[in-house]
């Protein structure tokens, strides 16, 4: 029988080995670093965004109101137009001839009736001696009448004629910018398929925001806004409670006010059209642009504010993440409801003082001692008492 033998400098080495393994413990990882910001508390403003398109004050279109050949464009294109200007010309030969044939009818109908009078005046003095007959009489007082008529009706063709003839030169109905020409020297005009619609004549010194509310959001401003005071006679600068947001985000420097609201709600869409107008003496304004209205209604006071990047939203669920005096994050749902200036307006869920993760949301989930650094955000206006930096 064999035997084995363990060197004994080996069970000395494995047993240090193990003994300092067990008495060894992990090394922790730190506390993940996030930026935090406080709640703010200020005034803020409630308000309701929309999405509109841009119309001018007025959109004239000139239209071709009869058939013809186009001879001349008067205008530049792009450039404005002042009322009454000569626009457009259509070749006014057919009209002319036209006008020359009603001229002849009309002279033929008045030769018509001075024979028609003459002739009545003989007959009369004759019946009354009664050297002709009374229906001789009774017809020289027809053809007279019938002569009149016949006058009156030459006349009005004439009348109709000039009319038609006084289409072939277009005029600016208002003063404003003019568009592009939809038809250039010699085409044919005024009937389908041929331009009809020649261009656009737009007022522009004020513009008009067309948008659409959902019942629901008009019922909901109902509680703020009589809509029976809008078309009140009221100081401009009371009502102008709008603010037009551009296409680059900038805002236009004039505040707007509602100055219609459709008399129903469209069954097929649910909404309803409102109409406000904005002041435009820079022509900065274009119709046909999109635009964002934000409908301010009511100044909350002392209101509850945090940045948007704090807060989450899942499955129509809003919360963020709070931070405690002892740096432990905390899951909080909370009720967000009218956003501006990059701000979110808290309604519940949050207490003023209370600290909240605004960046490095990742990193983090309920329970979690973390490593707070006080972020720099800029606040758009208000007094701010958590260090945070202001404009």
């Amino acid at each position: 029988m064999k035997r084995f033998f363990i060197p004994l400098v080996l069970v000395s080495a494995s047993l240090v080995f193990f003994t300092r393994c067990k008495t060894e413990t992990p090394q922790q990882a730190p506390p993940p670093e996030v930026r935090v910001v406080k709640v703010i508390q200020q005034d803020f403003p409630r308000v309701r965004e929309f999405v509109g398109q841009t119309y001018g004050q007025a959109d004239i279109a000139i239209r071709a109101r009869v058939e013809g050949f186009l001879t001349g464009i008067y205008f530049d294109e792009g450039y404005g137009v002042k009322k009454g200007q000569l626009l457009y010309s259509i070749d006014p030969q057919p009209f002319l001839a036209a006008e020359a044939e009603a001229l002849s009818k009309l002279a033929e109908a008045k030769t018509l009736l001075v024979k028609a009078k003459s002739d009545l005046d003989r007959y009369r003095p004759l019946a009354e001696i009664n050297a002709v007959s009374q229906a001789d009489l009774d017809f020289a007082v027809a053809q007279h009448g019938a002569s009149e008529a016949y006058v009156e009706a030459a006349e009005a063709s004439l009348r109709a004629v000039r009319i038609q003839l006084g289409y072939t030169k277009m005029y600016s109905p208002i003063n404003g910018i003019i568009g592009r020409t939809q038809a250039k020297i010699g085409d044919f005009v005024g009937r389908e398929p041929n331009p009809v619609v020649l261009n656009t004549v737009s007022n522009i010194e004020s513009v008009q925001v067309r948008f659409f509310l959902t019942e629901y959001e008009y019922i909901f401003l109902t509680r703020y806004i009589d809509p029976k005071d809008i078309n009140k006679d009221e100081k401009q600068d009371e009502k102008d409670n709008l603010t037009l947001i551009l296409a680059d985000g900038s805002e236009h420097e004039f505040k707007g006010n509602v100055d219609f609201v459709d008399r129903s709600i469209d069954p097929r869409t649910g909404s309803i059209l409102v109409q406000a107008s904005f002041p435009n003496p820079g022509y900065t304004l274009r119709p046909g642009q999109f635009a964002r209205v934000l409908l301010e209604f009511e100044n909350v006071k002392d209101a509850l504010l945090v940045p948007q990047r704090c807060i989450t939203e899942l499955q129509g669920q809003q919360s963020v993440f709070v931070v405690d005096d002892n740096n432990v994050a905390e899951f909080r749902q909370v009720e967000a409801s009218v956003t501006k200036d990059g701000l979110w307006l808290i309604e519940s869920g949050l207490s003023a003082g209370e600290t909240v993760v605004f960046e490095g949301l990742q990193k983090i989930r309920s329970g979690v001692t973390v490593n707070p650094v006080q972020a720099e955000i800029n606040i758009p206006s208000g007094e701010s008492e958590n260090g945070n930096t202001r404009n």
